[in-house]
């Protein structure tokens, strides 16, 4: 035979509290005391009875649903960032729905649309960008979307992001102040505003001290495009004596291939990244890196889609969090140089 559905109100009769007592006691943020909250889920735990989230959500009005959109998962630094983002809103009482997505206008945007027919509350979307329709369409819906290590020009959005333009010149200046002549920068796919953003930091540091680029090349963000990327530097004659790469993900193909020519990062050429993912600490690579402070973006991150959601017309805000050079074998270390 089936099981009758245990409910709200034979909970109320076992605990013996009126039902609103138990809507309270399952509601993210409602307010009970201890001793009705310790009555009421002894009761639900003997009856085996679990709350309805989608009618509740229906009553409401709010499903307590993000939705998370990430473009790839290979790039070290996502599967982290997901990770807390995830933790950090499960902490304020938010359930999680992650989507991948292609890192395409067209892609983004299917996925973002299917997270807004589940009805959920806010998205952030990770190094992934929308169009302009799908932005009037969640506006229009009230959907808050936030924008994480990707900023998007006049999409109405709030964005967080490392001062990207700040760290592709601390990376210039390093490798300038170790000496080095031939610098070559793999950069991160230019479709991305942290790409562009890392490169023209990197330019504009050379092109003040009147030093040309070895080479510019567009690595793509991705691991086999980097590992030709360097294979062709180092083919000719004359080889980079530096590489900048536009993140931790390429740079630690660079270091192979520089290994497998028989090549010794940060003696024979210096090569620095930019995430310091956690591998990038590891013995194997102990890469010299720009740090994104992950811990700092997501807790504004979530700052700011909880404060879209819980006050509606929040002004969008563009949020950049400086992160640090870190230092490690993998290039040459200016004498003096410190943190």
């Amino acid at each position: 035979m089936e099981r009758a559905k245990v409910t709200s109100a034979d909970v109320a009769a076992r605990a013996g509290v009126s039902q609103s007592a138990v809507s309270r006691v399952f509601t993210p943020g409602a307010s009970a005391s201890p001793k009705t909250v310790e009555k009421v889920r002894r009761a639900a735990d003997e009856l085996g009875y679990r709350p309805n989230v989608l009618a509740r959500a229906m009553v409401s009005g709010k499903s307590r649903i993000i939705g998370l959109v990430v473009a790839y998962l290979e790039n070290q630094f996502y599967p982290v960032a997901l990770e807390r983002l995830s933790n950090a809103l499960q902490a304020q009482g938010y359930h999680i729905l992650i989507f991948t997505a292609t890192n395409s206008i067209d892609g983004a945007d299917a996925v973002v649309q299917e997270l807004m027919d589940y009805q959920v509350d806010g998205i952030i979307t990770a190094s992934v960008a929308i169009s302009s329709t799908l932005a009037d369409s969640a506006n229009a819906a009230g959907i808050p979307v936030v924008l994480f290590n990707r900023g998007q020009d006049d999409s109405g959005f709030s964005s967080v992001t490392s001062t990207n333009f700040e760290g592709g010149r601390k990376a210039a200046e390093f490798l300038l102040a170790g000496g080095h002549e031939r610098i070559a920068h793999i950069a991160g796919w230019q479709g991305s505003s942290t790409g562009r953003d890392r490169q023209a930091g990197f330019l504009s540091v050379l092109q003040r001290a009147g030093v040309t680029p070895f080479a510019m090349v567009d690595g793509m963000y991705k691991h086999e495009v980097a590992t030709e990327c360097a294979r062709q530097l180092i083919a000719g004659s004359t080889r980079p004596d530096a590489i900048f790469v536009g993140n931790d993900h390429m740079a630690f193909a660079v270091m192979d291939v520089l290994r497998q020519a028989g090549l010794e990062p940060g003696k024979d050429v210096s090569v620095v990244g930019y995430d310091d993912v956690p591998l990038a600490g590891w013995a194997a690579y102990d890469l010299t890196t720009i740090r994104q402070p992950v811990n700092r973006m997501v807790d504004a991150a979530v700052e700011t889609i909880l404060a879209q959601i819980e006050t509606p017309g929040t002004a969008p805000q563009q949020i950049e969090i400086e992160g640090k050079l870190i230092l490690r074998s993998s290039a040459r270390i200016p004498e003096g140089w410190t943190q």
